[in-house]
């Protein structure tokens, strides 16, 4: 196996494990009005007795051009994945369907990967739906890290 094929293994691995989590911040973010990208940097885990927790943004459309000029522009951050470009990602924006699609970026070390999350298993909806008939499973990860916002979730 290839270097760039472990890393996605792992990656879609973290994805499949915390579909919840992502599709629950993507429609939050949805349903604030606008269309989006979940941005998730593996590099500062919090460790707790709930095992690792990573936090999750919702990057905003109307944001969402300066962030990456600025976030992908770093010297020491490299996107992978056929080389998307700010361009590519904007459109992709533009375009996805937020009820059944989600747009996330994910940070690992110096290198970021963008995923275009079609054929869901649950729809971002669904997550919502989940996520809050379950809410207390979800709700110490959040209260650990200190977070105060009660509509993220980290993951």
């Amino acid at each position: 196996m290839s270097h760039t094929s472990d890393a996605l293994d792992w990656q879609q691995g973290l994805i499949a494990t915390n579909l919840l989590v992502i599709g629950y911040n993507a429609w939050v973010g949805y349903l604030g009005g606008n269309r989006g990208v979940i941005v998730c940097s593996t590099n500062s885990p919090a460790i707790g007795v709930a095992g690792e927790t990573f936090q999750v943004h919702f990057i905003p459309r109307n944001c969402l051009a300066a962030f990456l000029n600025a976030w992908l522009a770093a010297p020491d951050t490299v996107i992978l994945r056929h080389h998307f470009m700010n361009a590519h990602i904007l459109s992709a924006v533009d375009t996805y369907n937020p009820t059944t699609e989600v747009l996330l970026l994910l940070e690992s070390f110096n290198q970021a990967t963008f995923f275009y999350l079609k054929n869901l298993p649950i729809t971002p909806p669904q997550c919502y739906e989940q996520v809050c008939k379950r809410w207390t499973e979800f709700q110490p990860q959040s209260n650990f890290l200190g977070d105060t916002n009660p509509n993220r979730l980290t993951y």
